[in-house]
């Protein structure tokens, strides 16, 4: 799997890059939780669920709308999950993040204080 990283650093890695299960039940539907804690600094946690196995894209933008970072991109089997996310590469104030899998997309925003 690749990963990048804000500022467009490109690695590559056969682990799941920070994504944890944290359940072995199957949730019942799709979802995003809000990041904990929030606001952070520099680190915080998403939490999602998948209620069948998917590609799961997991993005962070600006408040402009500009990608800043690929948090995970790459296939998950059914599950709850939990990423710890460090924003140290990001500037203050307001950012996005967005979970795309299936037809599941989901928003929440974040703030990061430095």
């Amino acid at each position: 799997m690749w990963a990048i990283r804000a500022g467009g650093q490109i690695s590559k890695s056969d682990q799941l890059m920070g994504i944890t299960p944290i359940s072995g039940e199957v949730p019942n539907s799709f979802s995003l939780s809000q990041n904990y804690p929030n606001p952070f600094n520099p680190t915080t946690n998403i939490e999602f669920a998948i209620p069948k196995s998917s590609n799961v894209v997991l993005k962070v933008y600006n408040i402009l709308g500009k990608e800043a970072a690929t948090i995970y991109s790459g296939f998950l089997s059914a599950g709850k999950y939990v990423t710890n996310f460090n924003a140290s590469e990001l500037s203050t104030g307001i950012n996005f993040y967005t979970i795309n899998a299936g037809n599941f997309t989901e928003t929440k925003k974040m703030i990061l204080v430095k």
